[in-house]
């Protein structure tokens, strides 16, 4: 049986996590439109010069933007979680063809952490004080009624 103080705890953490993620996310969103030189443009160049189609970096400014805009409030995080997945896969992969694994060679192992730190998030839920929950179904893959 699971005590009423698990659960919160359990909450709580999911909650941080979601912080967390969402903080992160807002620090990317930043660092490509005021701290990299050329801003959006040159990320998305960079990323297009690299042999990716535009849709690649669209999707991926669509992640972060969901991220950072709904993962703190906790409007439906496990949703939002899932929808970034990919995004870090495929940093991992860029990175670690590029660059190897280590993260002081810049390679794949922060994208690897970031991608864990979705899958946490999916599996823990929405958290405390979650504004818009997950529906039942985005976890369950059933329609309840």
């Amino acid at each position: 049986m699971i005590n009423r103080r698990q659960t919160t705890q359990n909450e709580i953490a999911a909650l941080l996590l979601r912080v967390l993620l969402g903080l992160l996310f807002i620090a990317h969103l930043y660092w490509k439109l005021a701290v990299l030189p050329g801003g959006l443009q040159a990320w998305w160049r960079g990323l297009v010069g690299n042999g990716y189609p535009a849709p690649v970096p669209a999707y991926v400014l669509s992640a972060e933007v969901a991220g950072a805009l709904l993962l703190i409030p906790g409007i439906f995080t496990r949703l939002v979680a899932l929808y970034a997945l990919p995004m870090m896969l495929g940093a991992a992969q860029f990175w670690l063809v590029r660059k190897g694994f280590y993260f002081t060679i810049s390679g794949a192992e922060m994208p690897l952490v970031w991608a864990a730190l979705l899958v946490i998030q999916f599996v823990a839920g929405d958290g405390a004080w979650a504004l818009v929950r997950t529906p039942t179904w985005a976890t369950t893959g059933k329609l309840l009624r």
